[in-house]
């Protein structure tokens, strides 16, 4: 098991930082960047050195749009899954974000346990493995 090298596009510091102290306590990730825009998001996918596993995506972002992060992604990211976690994950978004290569879609107010077992399972991580009592 390695950790998950994980890059995140989330506009909001606090979201961000919390989405990432949540993810390392609970999930083997290691957040390798951030982007808080589209601009900064997609310039370091392109960057052809910059290995990742995963890349969670906020579709609401300062300037620009995770969806036009998910079109510039997808033709880049070499085996690496593409999630969106968003506050906006209603039916036509959720299709609209798989229509544009995301491999799932989560909603940030509900689906924070969902995007957790998802990250595990990725991992290579049985989830039972990390319960309380195996851990002990």
């Amino acid at each position: 098991m390695h950790p998950l090298k994980t890059f995140i596009v989330e506009d909001s510091p606090v979201i961000r930082d919390n989405l990432i102290a949540t993810l390392e306590e609970l999930v083997p990730v290691k957040v390798i960047g951030t982007a808080e825009d589209e601009a900064s998001a997609v310039e370091w996918l392109a960057q052809a050195d910059h290995q990742f596993d995963l890349v969670i995506i906020d579709i609401f972002l300062k300037r620009g749009s995770g969806l036009g992060v998910l079109r510039s992604a997808d033709g880049r990211r070499n085996g690496a899954k593409l999630i969106v976690l968003s506050n906006y994950a209603a039916p036509d978004m959720r299709r609209k974000c798989l229509e544009l290569g995301a491999d799932e879609v989560f909603d940030k107010s509900d689906e924070i346990d969902a995007l957790i077992l998802y990250c595990t399972r990725l991992a290579g991580v049985d989830p039972i493995d990390l319960s309380p009592r195996a851990l002990a």
